[in-house]
């Protein structure tokens, strides 16, 4: 199988079932082009994976959605769940071992995981929302937390 663009009409659908990898690139990347050989040999080795390529270029609004700041950028999906998440482009025989680690996951515990991470995301942001209500009320500015991991 060979890979296909991703764009933003096609993201959801395209990452919802399966194992998915997003190869984040644009044309006047050199390291880029040095992995999308090793990208495209992938896809037609494992062809039960989607092996998809966004255009950061084209897919501006897309590339933003996930915060890409640098490029290649590879992203790892599994029913829908993003798993990994990389920029650099990888050697061929490090993707290979992405893809096995990838195959070989206990969704049952990951899903589990995102769960609670969702949860836990979800009270971050109702609890700057209580604070910045807050702030409106009192005219009191409340420091909100500076995670960088956090996007």
């Amino acid at each position: 199988m060979s890979t296909q663009a991703l764009t933003l009409e096609t993201h959801d659908e395209t990452v919802k079932d399966g194992i998915v990898l997003i190869d984040f690139w644009a044309e006047w990347c050199g390291p880029c082009r040095q992995f999308g050989p090793v990208f495209e040999r992938a896809s037609e080795k494992h062809t039960d994976i989607a092996f998809t390529k966004v255009d950061t270029e084209d897919q501006q609004q897309l590339a933003a959605r996930y915060g890409i700041t640098s490029i290649p950028t590879l992203v790892a999906y599994r029913d829908g769940i993003p798993v990994f998440g990389q920029p650099g482009a990888l050697p061929e025989t490090a993707l290979e071992q992405l893809i096995e680690q990838v195959r070989g996951l206990d969704m049952d515990t990951v899903k589990q995981q995102y769960a609670q991470a969702l949860q836990q995301q979800q009270a971050q942001q109702q609890a700057q929302a209580a604070r910045g209500a807050q702030t409106q009320r009192t005219g009191t500015a409340v420091r909100a937390g500076t995670d960088p991991a956090a996007f």
